[in-house]
Protein backbone atom coordinates (compact mmCIF):
# COMPACT_ATOMS: atom_id res chain seq x y z
CA UNK A 1 0.00 0.00 0.00
CA UNK A 2 1.37 3.40 -1.02
CA UNK A 3 2.20 5.68 1.89
CA UNK A 4 1.73 9.39 1.36
CA UNK A 5 3.91 11.72 3.44
CA UNK A 6 2.68 13.00 6.79
CA UNK A 7 1.23 16.47 6.33
CA UNK A 8 0.41 15.85 2.66
CA UNK A 9 -1.83 18.71 1.51
CA UNK A 10 -4.98 17.07 0.18
CA UNK A 11 -7.59 19.48 -1.15
CA UNK A 12 -9.20 21.04 -4.20
CA UNK A 13 -8.66 23.97 -6.55
CA UNK A 14 -10.79 26.70 -8.14
CA UNK A 15 -10.14 30.00 -9.93
CA UNK A 16 -11.72 33.35 -9.09
CA UNK A 17 -12.87 33.93 -12.66
CA UNK A 18 -14.64 30.54 -12.88
CA UNK A 19 -16.29 30.47 -9.46
CA UNK A 20 -16.71 33.86 -7.78
CA UNK A 21 -19.21 35.77 -9.86
CA UNK A 22 -19.84 39.02 -7.99
CA UNK A 23 -19.47 40.86 -11.29
CA UNK A 24 -18.30 44.44 -10.63
CA UNK A 25 -19.39 44.09 -6.96
CA UNK A 26 -17.34 45.55 -4.14
CA UNK A 27 -15.52 47.87 -6.52
CA UNK A 28 -14.23 45.08 -8.77
CA UNK A 29 -13.08 46.13 -12.24
CA UNK A 30 -13.67 44.50 -15.61
CA UNK A 31 -11.36 41.57 -16.48
CA UNK A 32 -10.52 39.75 -19.70
CA UNK A 33 -12.67 36.77 -18.73
CA UNK A 34 -15.67 39.06 -18.32
CA UNK A 35 -15.53 39.56 -22.11
CA UNK A 36 -15.84 35.84 -22.88
CA UNK A 37 -19.38 34.81 -23.82
CA UNK A 38 -20.69 31.31 -24.32
CA UNK A 39 -21.20 29.95 -27.84
CA UNK A 40 -19.16 30.25 -31.02
CA UNK A 41 -17.79 33.74 -30.23
CA UNK A 42 -16.00 32.43 -27.16
CA UNK A 43 -13.12 30.86 -29.06
CA UNK A 44 -12.43 34.10 -30.94
CA UNK A 45 -12.12 35.94 -27.65
CA UNK A 46 -10.00 33.18 -26.10
CA UNK A 47 -7.30 33.71 -28.73
CA UNK A 48 -7.59 37.52 -28.73
CA UNK A 49 -9.82 38.20 -31.74
CA UNK A 50 -12.27 40.67 -30.27
CA UNK A 51 -13.71 43.94 -31.48
CA UNK A 52 -14.93 45.39 -28.18
CA UNK A 53 -13.58 45.80 -24.67
CA UNK A 54 -17.07 45.77 -23.22
CA UNK A 55 -19.56 42.91 -22.82
CA UNK A 56 -21.93 42.83 -25.80
CA UNK A 57 -25.64 43.24 -25.12
CA UNK A 58 -27.61 40.06 -25.78
CA UNK A 59 -24.68 37.71 -25.10
CA UNK A 60 -24.48 35.48 -22.01
CA UNK A 61 -21.28 35.82 -19.96
CA UNK A 62 -21.04 32.90 -17.51
CA UNK A 63 -18.29 34.45 -15.38
CA UNK A 64 -20.53 37.33 -14.30
CA UNK A 65 -22.35 35.12 -11.79
CA UNK A 66 -20.46 31.83 -12.17
CA UNK A 67 -21.44 29.71 -9.11
CA UNK A 68 -21.65 32.78 -6.85
CA UNK A 69 -18.77 31.75 -4.61
CA UNK A 70 -18.48 35.48 -3.85
CA UNK A 71 -21.62 35.27 -1.72
CA UNK A 72 -21.59 31.56 -0.86
CA UNK A 73 -17.96 30.95 0.11
CA UNK A 74 -18.84 30.07 3.73
CA UNK A 75 -21.22 27.32 2.61
CA UNK A 76 -18.69 25.96 0.11
CA UNK A 77 -15.70 26.05 2.47
CA UNK A 78 -17.79 24.26 5.11
CA UNK A 79 -18.39 21.47 2.58
CA UNK A 80 -14.66 21.32 1.80
CA UNK A 81 -13.97 21.06 5.53
CA UNK A 82 -16.50 18.24 5.78
CA UNK A 83 -14.45 16.35 3.19
CA UNK A 84 -11.39 16.94 5.35
CA UNK A 85 -9.49 19.34 3.10
CA UNK A 86 -6.00 20.19 4.33
CA UNK A 87 -5.58 22.86 1.63
CA UNK A 88 -7.65 24.91 -0.77
CA UNK A 89 -6.11 26.39 -3.89
CA UNK A 90 -7.79 29.54 -5.14
CA UNK A 91 -6.83 32.65 -7.04
CA UNK A 92 -7.19 36.32 -6.27
CA UNK A 93 -8.81 38.52 -8.89
CA UNK A 94 -6.35 41.30 -9.72
CA UNK A 95 -9.30 43.58 -10.56
CA UNK A 96 -10.80 43.14 -7.08
CA UNK A 97 -7.62 44.56 -5.57
CA UNK A 98 -6.76 47.12 -8.27
CA UNK A 99 -9.93 47.52 -10.40
CA UNK A 100 -8.06 49.06 -13.33
CA UNK A 101 -4.72 47.50 -12.44
CA UNK A 102 -2.83 50.79 -12.19
CA UNK A 103 -4.43 52.66 -9.26
CA UNK A 104 -2.26 54.26 -6.62
CA UNK A 105 -4.08 52.55 -3.75
CA UNK A 106 -5.77 49.14 -3.55
CA UNK A 107 -9.49 48.58 -3.17
CA UNK A 108 -10.16 47.87 0.49
CA UNK A 109 -13.42 46.02 -0.20
CA UNK A 110 -11.56 43.55 -2.40
CA UNK A 111 -8.82 43.03 0.16
CA UNK A 112 -11.42 42.48 2.88
CA UNK A 113 -13.23 39.85 0.79
CA UNK A 114 -10.13 37.66 0.59
CA UNK A 115 -9.37 38.29 4.27
CA UNK A 116 -12.78 36.81 5.01
CA UNK A 117 -12.24 33.84 2.68
CA UNK A 118 -8.84 33.03 4.19
CA UNK A 119 -10.21 33.41 7.73
CA UNK A 120 -12.97 30.96 6.86
CA UNK A 121 -10.39 28.47 5.57
CA UNK A 122 -8.15 28.83 8.60
CA UNK A 123 -11.12 28.37 10.93
CA UNK A 124 -11.27 24.78 9.66
CA UNK A 125 -7.50 24.27 9.54
CA UNK A 126 -7.44 24.54 5.74
CA UNK A 127 -4.24 25.98 4.28
CA UNK A 128 -4.90 28.53 1.49
CA UNK A 129 -2.78 28.00 -1.63
CA UNK A 130 -3.03 31.23 -3.61
CA UNK A 131 -2.42 31.97 -7.28
CA UNK A 132 -1.70 35.64 -7.87
CA UNK A 133 -2.73 35.75 -11.55
CA UNK A 134 -5.15 33.20 -12.99
CA UNK A 135 -6.40 34.17 -16.45
CA UNK A 136 -8.06 37.50 -15.59
CA UNK A 137 -6.04 40.58 -16.53
CA UNK A 138 -7.84 43.88 -15.76
CA UNK A 139 -9.29 45.09 -19.08
CA UNK A 140 -7.96 48.62 -18.51
CA UNK A 141 -4.40 47.24 -18.72
CA UNK A 142 -5.18 45.68 -22.09
CA UNK A 143 -6.69 48.90 -23.48
CA UNK A 144 -4.18 51.32 -21.97
CA UNK A 145 -0.90 49.42 -22.23
CA UNK A 146 -1.43 46.42 -24.53
CA UNK A 147 -1.25 44.14 -21.49
CA UNK A 148 1.90 42.02 -21.09
CA UNK A 149 3.46 43.19 -24.34
CA UNK A 150 4.24 46.36 -22.34
CA UNK A 151 7.04 46.46 -19.76
CA UNK A 152 4.81 48.67 -17.58
CA UNK A 153 2.93 45.58 -16.43
CA UNK A 154 6.02 44.27 -14.65
CA UNK A 155 5.92 47.25 -12.30
CA UNK A 156 2.15 47.03 -11.84
CA UNK A 157 2.22 43.29 -11.15
CA UNK A 158 5.00 43.71 -8.59
CA UNK A 159 2.94 46.34 -6.78
CA UNK A 160 -0.10 44.04 -6.82
CA UNK A 161 1.92 41.07 -5.51
CA UNK A 162 3.59 43.12 -2.75
CA UNK A 163 0.16 44.40 -1.69
CA UNK A 164 -1.03 40.79 -1.31
CA UNK A 165 2.05 39.62 0.57
CA UNK A 166 1.86 42.47 3.07
CA UNK A 167 -1.86 42.05 3.63
CA UNK A 168 -1.97 38.26 3.93
CA UNK A 169 1.48 37.46 5.32
CA UNK A 170 -0.02 35.89 8.45
CA UNK A 171 -2.66 33.89 6.56
CA UNK A 172 -1.11 32.48 3.37
CA UNK A 173 2.09 30.42 3.27
CA UNK A 174 1.79 28.89 -0.22
CA UNK A 175 1.76 31.12 -3.30
CA UNK A 176 2.06 30.78 -7.08
CA UNK A 177 2.77 33.59 -9.52
CA UNK A 178 1.07 32.82 -12.88
CA UNK A 179 -1.40 30.03 -13.52
CA UNK A 180 -0.36 27.76 -16.42
CA UNK A 181 2.14 30.33 -17.64
CA UNK A 182 2.81 28.31 -20.81
CA UNK A 183 -0.80 28.93 -21.92
CA UNK A 184 0.45 32.29 -23.21
CA UNK A 185 1.62 30.45 -26.35
CA UNK A 186 -1.70 28.66 -26.93
CA UNK A 187 -4.42 31.06 -25.74
CA UNK A 188 -2.64 34.44 -25.66
CA UNK A 189 -5.64 36.51 -24.60
CA UNK A 190 -6.48 34.12 -21.76
CA UNK A 191 -2.89 33.72 -20.64
CA UNK A 192 -1.65 37.28 -21.04
CA UNK A 193 -4.42 39.59 -22.28
CA UNK A 194 -2.76 39.86 -25.70
CA UNK A 195 -4.78 41.27 -28.60
CA UNK A 196 -3.20 41.21 -32.04
CA UNK A 197 -3.57 43.63 -34.93
CA UNK A 198 -3.13 42.83 -38.60
CA UNK A 199 0.56 42.69 -39.42
CA UNK A 200 1.70 41.94 -35.86
CA UNK A 201 4.55 39.46 -35.40
CA UNK A 202 2.60 37.28 -32.99
CA UNK A 203 5.49 35.06 -31.96
CA UNK A 204 7.72 38.05 -31.21
CA UNK A 205 4.97 39.65 -29.12
CA UNK A 206 4.25 36.40 -27.25
CA UNK A 207 7.86 35.81 -26.25
CA UNK A 208 8.38 39.46 -25.30
CA UNK A 209 5.27 39.20 -23.13
CA UNK A 210 6.66 35.95 -21.73
CA UNK A 211 9.87 37.75 -20.74
CA UNK A 212 7.85 40.41 -18.95
CA UNK A 213 5.90 37.75 -17.04
CA UNK A 214 9.10 35.90 -16.14
CA UNK A 215 10.69 39.10 -14.79
CA UNK A 216 7.48 39.91 -12.90
CA UNK A 217 7.46 36.38 -11.44
CA UNK A 218 11.07 36.77 -10.27
CA UNK A 219 10.25 40.11 -8.62
CA UNK A 220 7.26 38.52 -6.87
CA UNK A 221 9.40 35.62 -5.61
CA UNK A 222 11.98 38.07 -4.28
CA UNK A 223 9.30 40.16 -2.53
CA UNK A 224 7.60 37.10 -1.06
CA UNK A 225 10.85 35.83 0.43
CA UNK A 226 11.50 39.23 1.98
CA UNK A 227 8.00 39.89 3.32
CA UNK A 228 7.00 36.32 4.33
CA UNK A 229 10.29 34.47 5.02
CA UNK A 230 8.54 31.22 5.99
CA UNK A 231 6.37 31.11 2.86
CA UNK A 232 6.89 29.01 -0.27
CA UNK A 233 6.24 30.50 -3.69
CA UNK A 234 6.08 28.48 -6.88
CA UNK A 235 5.43 28.63 -10.59
CA UNK A 236 2.62 26.76 -12.35
CA UNK A 237 2.75 24.71 -15.56
CA UNK A 238 0.00 23.24 -17.72
CA UNK A 239 1.65 19.84 -17.52
CA UNK A 240 1.42 16.61 -19.47
CA UNK A 241 4.24 14.76 -21.20
CA UNK A 242 4.36 14.57 -25.00
CA UNK A 243 4.85 11.08 -26.40
CA UNK A 244 6.44 10.34 -29.79
CA UNK A 245 3.92 8.54 -32.01
CA UNK A 246 6.65 6.08 -33.03
CA UNK A 247 10.22 5.34 -31.97
CA UNK A 248 11.53 7.02 -35.14
CA UNK A 249 14.30 9.43 -34.07
CA UNK A 250 12.49 12.35 -35.74
CA UNK A 251 9.35 11.64 -33.71
CA UNK A 252 11.44 11.36 -30.55
CA UNK A 253 13.07 14.72 -31.19
CA UNK A 254 9.80 16.44 -32.05
CA UNK A 255 8.24 15.17 -28.82
CA UNK A 256 11.18 16.66 -26.90
CA UNK A 257 10.71 19.97 -28.70
CA UNK A 258 6.98 20.04 -27.89
CA UNK A 259 7.74 19.47 -24.20
CA UNK A 260 10.36 22.21 -24.33
CA UNK A 261 7.75 24.73 -25.51
CA UNK A 262 6.28 24.44 -22.02
CA UNK A 263 9.47 23.70 -20.07
CA UNK A 264 10.93 26.97 -21.41
CA UNK A 265 8.95 28.97 -18.87
CA UNK A 266 9.68 26.70 -15.92
CA UNK A 267 13.35 26.37 -16.89
CA UNK A 268 13.67 30.13 -16.45
CA UNK A 269 11.55 30.30 -13.29
CA UNK A 270 13.29 27.33 -11.66
CA UNK A 271 16.85 27.50 -13.03
CA UNK A 272 17.10 31.26 -13.41
CA UNK A 273 18.26 31.65 -17.00
CA UNK A 274 17.17 31.24 -20.59
CA UNK A 275 18.04 27.75 -21.85
CA UNK A 276 20.24 27.24 -24.90
CA UNK A 277 17.46 25.73 -26.99
CA UNK A 278 15.36 28.88 -26.47
CA UNK A 279 18.23 31.13 -27.53
CA UNK A 280 18.61 29.05 -30.70
CA UNK A 281 14.87 29.32 -31.38
CA UNK A 282 15.07 33.10 -31.02
CA UNK A 283 18.05 33.30 -33.41
CA UNK A 284 16.52 31.09 -36.06
CA UNK A 285 13.20 32.92 -35.96
CA UNK A 286 14.69 36.43 -35.89
CA UNK A 287 13.22 37.16 -32.48
CA UNK A 288 14.80 39.82 -30.29
CA UNK A 289 13.87 39.83 -26.62
CA UNK A 290 14.25 43.32 -25.21
CA UNK A 291 15.75 43.18 -21.72
CA UNK A 292 16.57 45.88 -19.24
CA UNK A 293 19.85 45.98 -17.33
CA UNK A 294 19.59 43.69 -14.34
CA UNK A 295 16.98 41.36 -15.83
CA UNK A 296 19.33 38.41 -16.13
CA UNK A 297 20.54 38.78 -12.55
CA UNK A 298 16.96 39.15 -11.33
CA UNK A 299 15.91 35.93 -13.08
CA UNK A 300 18.85 34.19 -11.44
CA UNK A 301 17.99 35.32 -7.92
CA UNK A 302 14.18 35.11 -8.22
CA UNK A 303 13.83 31.36 -8.69
CA UNK A 304 10.81 29.52 -7.32
CA UNK A 305 10.65 27.18 -4.32
CA UNK A 306 8.42 24.54 -5.90
CA UNK A 307 6.85 23.49 -9.21
CA UNK A 308 3.07 23.65 -9.30
CA UNK A 309 1.40 21.95 -12.25
CA UNK A 310 -1.87 20.77 -13.70
CA UNK A 311 -2.29 17.33 -15.23
CA UNK A 312 -5.30 16.16 -17.22
CA UNK A 313 -3.66 13.85 -19.74
CA UNK A 314 -0.67 13.26 -21.97
CA UNK A 315 -0.13 14.38 -25.55
CA UNK A 316 1.36 12.77 -28.65
CA UNK A 317 3.09 14.10 -31.76
CA UNK A 318 4.49 12.87 -35.06
CA UNK A 319 6.48 14.01 -38.08
CA UNK A 320 4.36 11.91 -40.44
CA UNK A 321 1.91 14.08 -42.40
CA UNK A 322 -0.62 11.23 -42.58
CA UNK A 323 -0.55 10.70 -38.83
CA UNK A 324 -0.92 14.45 -38.26
CA UNK A 325 -4.33 14.25 -39.93
CA UNK A 326 -5.47 12.54 -36.70
CA UNK A 327 -4.91 15.66 -34.62
CA UNK A 328 -7.48 15.88 -31.84
CA UNK A 329 -9.20 19.22 -31.33
CA UNK A 330 -10.64 18.22 -27.97
CA UNK A 331 -7.98 20.01 -25.96
CA UNK A 332 -6.15 23.34 -26.05
CA UNK A 333 -2.97 21.36 -26.76
CA UNK A 334 -3.30 19.89 -30.26
CA UNK A 335 -2.36 16.23 -30.06
CA UNK A 336 -2.20 13.20 -32.30
CA UNK A 337 -4.76 10.58 -31.26
CA UNK A 338 -3.09 8.01 -29.01
CA UNK A 339 -4.62 4.61 -29.92
CA UNK A 340 -3.77 3.19 -26.49
CA UNK A 341 -5.83 5.68 -24.50
CA UNK A 342 -9.50 6.27 -23.77
CA UNK A 343 -10.89 9.80 -24.04
CA UNK A 344 -13.22 11.92 -21.93
CA UNK A 345 -16.54 13.21 -23.27
CA UNK A 346 -14.68 16.34 -24.36
CA UNK A 347 -11.99 14.40 -26.23
CA UNK A 348 -9.24 14.73 -23.62
CA UNK A 349 -6.97 11.65 -23.42
CA UNK A 350 -7.15 9.77 -20.12
CA UNK A 351 -3.68 8.56 -19.09
CA UNK A 352 -3.11 7.80 -15.42
CA UNK A 353 0.33 6.25 -16.03
CA UNK A 354 1.25 9.46 -17.84
CA UNK A 355 0.64 11.27 -14.54
CA UNK A 356 3.35 9.21 -12.86
CA UNK A 357 5.60 9.76 -15.85
CA UNK A 358 5.04 13.54 -15.79
CA UNK A 359 5.75 13.70 -12.03
CA UNK A 360 9.04 11.89 -12.57
CA UNK A 361 9.89 13.97 -15.63
CA UNK A 362 9.42 17.27 -13.76
CA UNK A 363 11.24 16.13 -10.63
CA UNK A 364 14.16 14.71 -12.59
CA UNK A 365 14.45 17.97 -14.46
CA UNK A 366 14.16 20.46 -11.60
CA UNK A 367 14.90 18.60 -8.34
CA UNK A 368 12.43 20.83 -6.53
CA UNK A 369 9.25 19.81 -4.71
CA UNK A 370 6.17 19.43 -6.89
CA UNK A 371 2.62 20.48 -6.05
CA UNK A 372 -0.21 18.93 -8.08
CA UNK A 373 -2.62 21.85 -8.16
CA UNK A 374 -5.06 20.62 -10.84
CA UNK A 375 -6.23 17.16 -11.89
CA UNK A 376 -9.73 15.94 -12.60
CA UNK A 377 -12.34 14.71 -15.05
CA UNK A 378 -14.86 16.94 -16.80
CA UNK A 379 -18.06 14.99 -17.42
CA UNK A 380 -21.83 15.30 -17.72
CA UNK A 381 -23.48 14.41 -14.40
CA UNK A 382 -27.12 13.35 -14.09
CA UNK A 383 -29.20 14.03 -10.97
CA UNK A 384 -31.59 11.17 -10.16
CA UNK A 385 -35.18 11.92 -9.10
CA UNK A 386 -34.18 11.46 -5.44
CA UNK A 387 -31.30 13.95 -5.76
CA UNK A 388 -28.38 11.50 -6.10
CA UNK A 389 -25.40 11.88 -8.45
CA UNK A 390 -23.63 8.58 -9.11
CA UNK A 391 -20.32 9.74 -10.63
CA UNK A 392 -18.44 6.43 -10.50
CA UNK A 393 -16.56 7.40 -13.69
CA UNK A 394 -15.01 10.34 -11.82
CA UNK A 395 -14.08 8.16 -8.86
CA UNK A 396 -12.42 5.69 -11.22
CA UNK A 397 -10.45 8.45 -12.96
CA UNK A 398 -9.27 9.94 -9.68
CA UNK A 399 -8.53 6.57 -8.07
CA UNK A 400 -6.16 5.61 -10.88
CA UNK A 401 -4.46 9.00 -10.94
CA UNK A 402 -3.98 9.19 -7.18
CA UNK A 403 -2.57 5.64 -7.20
CA UNK A 404 -0.05 6.63 -9.88
CA UNK A 405 0.85 9.78 -7.91
CA UNK A 406 1.55 7.46 -4.98
CA UNK A 407 3.82 5.39 -7.21
CA UNK A 408 5.69 8.56 -8.20
CA UNK A 409 6.25 9.31 -4.52
CA UNK A 410 7.65 5.78 -4.11
CA UNK A 411 9.91 6.56 -7.10
CA UNK A 412 11.42 9.31 -4.94
CA UNK A 413 9.46 12.29 -6.25
CA UNK A 414 8.79 14.92 -3.58
CA UNK A 415 5.17 16.08 -3.79
CA UNK A 416 3.77 18.66 -1.36
CA UNK A 417 0.10 18.08 -2.02
CA UNK A 418 -2.78 17.39 -4.39
CA UNK A 419 -5.62 19.83 -5.04
CA UNK A 420 -7.99 18.27 -7.55
CA UNK A 421 -9.81 20.46 -10.05
CA UNK A 422 -12.51 21.74 -9.16
CA UNK A 423 -13.96 20.21 -6.03
CA UNK A 424 -17.22 22.02 -6.76
CA UNK A 425 -18.72 22.46 -10.22
CA UNK A 426 -17.52 25.70 -11.84
CA UNK A 427 -17.62 27.37 -15.25
CA UNK A 428 -15.34 25.69 -17.80
CA UNK A 429 -12.47 28.00 -18.76
CA UNK A 430 -12.24 26.86 -22.38
CA UNK A 431 -15.92 26.41 -23.28
CA UNK A 432 -17.80 28.48 -20.69
CA UNK A 433 -20.07 25.50 -19.97
CA UNK A 434 -21.55 24.32 -16.71
CA UNK A 435 -22.44 20.88 -18.05
CA UNK A 436 -18.72 20.03 -18.11
CA UNK A 437 -18.53 19.23 -14.43
CA UNK A 438 -15.52 18.31 -12.30
CA UNK A 439 -16.78 18.63 -8.74
CA UNK A 440 -17.52 16.43 -5.76
CA UNK A 441 -20.29 18.99 -5.20
CA UNK A 442 -22.97 19.55 -7.83
CA UNK A 443 -24.17 23.10 -8.49
CA UNK A 444 -27.67 23.52 -9.88
CA UNK A 445 -26.90 25.74 -12.85
CA UNK A 446 -26.99 25.13 -16.60
CA UNK A 447 -25.18 26.55 -19.63
CA UNK A 448 -27.72 29.36 -20.01
CA UNK A 449 -27.40 30.49 -16.40
CA UNK A 450 -30.62 28.88 -15.19
CA UNK A 451 -30.87 27.06 -11.87
CA UNK A 452 -31.09 27.61 -8.14
CA UNK A 453 -27.32 27.33 -7.48
CA UNK A 454 -28.19 24.75 -4.82
CA UNK A 455 -25.25 22.53 -3.79
CA UNK A 456 -25.61 18.73 -3.80
CA UNK A 457 -23.04 16.13 -2.72
CA UNK A 458 -22.09 13.61 -5.39
CA UNK A 459 -21.03 10.03 -4.69
CA UNK A 460 -17.41 11.16 -5.14
CA UNK A 461 -17.81 13.51 -2.13
CA UNK A 462 -17.81 10.59 0.32
CA UNK A 463 -15.13 8.77 -1.65
CA UNK A 464 -12.68 11.69 -1.56
CA UNK A 465 -13.45 12.19 2.13
CA UNK A 466 -12.22 8.67 2.87
CA UNK A 467 -9.15 9.15 0.65
CA UNK A 468 -8.14 12.17 2.73
CA UNK A 469 -9.00 10.54 6.07
CA UNK A 470 -6.77 7.59 5.19
CA UNK A 471 -4.00 9.84 3.78
CA UNK A 472 -4.36 8.12 0.42
CA UNK A 473 -4.33 4.54 1.66
CA UNK A 474 -8.02 3.81 1.06
CA UNK A 475 -8.82 4.37 -2.61
CA UNK A 476 -11.66 1.82 -2.82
Amino acid sequence: MTKFPEGFLWGGAIAANQAEGGYLEGGKGLTTVDLMPTGKRRWDVLVGNLDSFEPVEGEFYPSHEAIDFYHRYKEDIALFAEMGFKSFRLSISWARIFPNGDETKPNEAGLKFYDDVFDECLKYGIEPVVTIAHFDVPVHLVKEYGSWRNRKLVELFEKYAVTLFKRYKDKVKYWMTFNEINMLLHLPFVGAGLVFKEGDNKVQIQYQAAHHQLVASALAVKACHEIIPDAMIGCMLAGGATYPYTCHPDDMFKAMEKDRESFFFIDVQSRGEYPGYAKRFFRENNLTIEMEPGDEELLKTGTVDYIGFSYYGSRATSTDSEVLKQISSGNVFASVENPYLEKSEWGWPIDAKGFRYTCNQLYDRYQKPLFVVENGLGAVDEVTPDGQIHDDYRIEYLRKHIAEMGEAIQDGVEILGYTSWGPIDIVSASTGEMKKRYGYIYVDRDNQGNGSLKRLKKKSFGWYKQVIASNGENLD
